[in-house]
């Protein structure tokens, strides 16, 4: 058995953050599901090297633009059609699973990160455009992103939200989703194909405090916020509120660990997935670390170990003076830039 379908027998699913042409067309998505990926996320900055470094966009490109369509157009054209495709790919896992897995995401463009209602108009428009039942439209989780979850999943669209780095923004997800799970419900719709994950950043936190820290602390703090937010998702979605949303069909928010690729080459190339490994839970990775893990990553349930101890290491930081939700607002805010400009880098060739 693959070592993927091993983490899968321990409840965690496996995506691939990766999406090109070449990808799908020369079979290895396909390959990788069989080995055990069960999804696939996206980002404007993958897009952009995929562009820019795939020669199979080129003739669509030169197409496109001779028919005078806009960069933003051009891009979504080839987006949505990549997606489609990566859908259809997965679409066996998604059937499999009656829908639990088999996600695809695409990100809502991110000059709509401070714009609720244009985020809420963009995503039920790639939502129709795609047409695929597993399909995710990415939302950044501001607050406006919040408000967004909200009235999509109302709609009964299935969400990623993005660019989570604390407790207290994760938490507020939870509560965005259940605002619009009642809603639904209000309107007597059903819920129960809807699935939202909650992509939590593990390595930029790392990246961010190690040099501030002492030796014992560093590469330590990421995992512990990790495993402090899934405690708090084990004690958020066991009350008696949300078991009665559950006897009415909704599902638990996943949470999913996303940048677990190290930053660090001093850390070992799968720290950030040996050490996630729960249940209910989703680890998203880039081709490297696939590779890497599939090779000599260890399968164990390693999310609920040492609890006690990421707690402490949590206080001690603290105590130095770390402030969790100041650090979380300047990550979040560092990761709307880099994705502005992305996609800024994206669009420029396609004019």
């Amino acid at each position: 058995m693959s070592i993927l379908l091993s983490v899968q027998k321990l409840g965690q699913q496996i995506w691939l953050d990766n999406l090109s042409r070449s990808l799908v067309q020369s079979g290895e998505l396909a390959q990788f599901l069989q080995k055990g990926v069960s999804g696939v996320t996206s980002n404007p900055a993958i897009f952009q090297k995929a562009f820019s470094g795939d020669e199979l966009y080129l003739p669509e490109i030169e197409s496109l633009k001779k028919q005078g369509l806009g960069a933003k157009e051009i891009y979504e054209t080839l987006a949505i059609a990549d997606v489609q495709a990566a859908c259809d790919v997965m679409r066996p896992e998604y059937d499999r699973t009656q829908g639990k897995t088999g996600f695809v995401s695409l990100e809502v463009s991110p000059e709509l990160s401070r714009d609720a209602a244009g985020t809420i108009a963009e995503a039920q428009r790639l939502h129709a455009a795609i047409n695929r039942p597993n399909v995710m439209i990415k939302v950044p989780a501001t607050n406006e992103g919040l408000v967004a979850l909200t009235e999509l999943v109302a709609s009964g669209i299935c969400v990623n939200l993005t660019l989570l780095f604390s407790r207290t923004q994760t938490v507020k997800a939870y509560e965005a989703y259940v605002a619009g799970l009642q809603k639904r419900l209000e309107g007597k719709q059903d819920v129960s194909h809807i699935q939202v994950v909650a992509s939590f950043f593990i390595s930029r936190v790392d990246g961010a405090l190690d040099a501030t820290l002492p030796e014992h602390l560093q590469g330590k703090i990421a995992i512990a916020l990790a495993k402090a937010a899934y405690h708090d998702w084990q004690q958020f979605f066991a009350t008696p509120e949300f078991s009665a949303l559950a006897a009415q069909g909704a599902n638990k928010v996943s949470l999913l660990w996303a940048s677990t690729g190290v930053k660090n080459p001093a850390y070992p190339d799968t720290l950030y997935v040996d050490s996630l490994i729960g249940e209910h839970t989703v680890n998203t990775v880039p081709d490297a670390t696939l590779k890497a893990f599939m090779e000599h990553g260890t399968a164990a349930s390693t999310l609920t170990v040492e609890t006690e101890q990421a707690l402490a290491h949590i206080a001690e930081a603290e105590k130095l003076g770390i402030g969790f939700e100041t650090l979380a607002t300047r990550l979040q805010d560092d990761g709307l830039k880099q994705f502005e400009e992305a996609f800024e880098k994206l669009l420029s060739p396609l004019n």
